[in-house]
């Protein structure tokens, strides 16, 4: 986001509606430019949990404890809305904004093309949805989930059928 800045010219007062910090104002201005918009850590969060888990190789996001706690989370009702921001830490500022990830990948894949693609598609859906500049994408690799690993019950998977 930048401000508009416009001269002054003439060396006398400024024409009406023309401010020399922030460009035009009033009814003539361009709508981008009346207002201020901020956007919230937990928008960004969801922005770049939901463009990490596209990428091919990606099986889940958050470490040990986080990814337990989660999904005991995820059956109590109302509980289960952090599920897409579980393993993502944010910090926004003005114009830029730095994403950590905690992930776990699938047995197999390339661990250095599956991080390089989570942070092109990270940077792509954070810049074109907030047009904040992203400054730095930092990505732990907290697990590798094996063919064979049993996910969690679901809640609908009872003893008896």
């Amino acid at each position: 986001m930048t401000d508009n800045i416009t001269s002054v010219g003439g060396g006398g007062r400024p024409e009406a509606g023309v401010s020399a910090l922030k460009g035009r104002t009033g009814a003539g201005a361009p709508a981008e430019t009346r207002g201020r918009t901020t956007i919230a850590d937990g928008v960004v969060a969801k922005i770049a949990g939901m463009a990490a888990r596209e990428v091919s190789g990606i099986h889940n996001l958050g470490a040990g404890m986080a990814r337990a706690f989660g999904a005991m989370r995820e059956h109590v009702p109302g509980g289960g809305a952090g599920a897409v921001t579980r393993g993502v830490k944010v910090e926004v500022g003005e114009r830029q904004a730095a994403v950590d990830l905690a992930v776990v990948v699938e047995y197999g894949v390339s661990i250095v093309d599956v991080t390089g693609d989570v942070r092109t598609n990270v940077i792509g859906a954070v810049e074109r949805m907030t047009g904040l500049e992203v400054v730095e994408v930092n990505i732990a690799v907290a697990d590798v989930h094996l063919p064979d690993e049993e996910e969690e019950a679901g809640p609908d998977e009872g003893r008896v059928r």
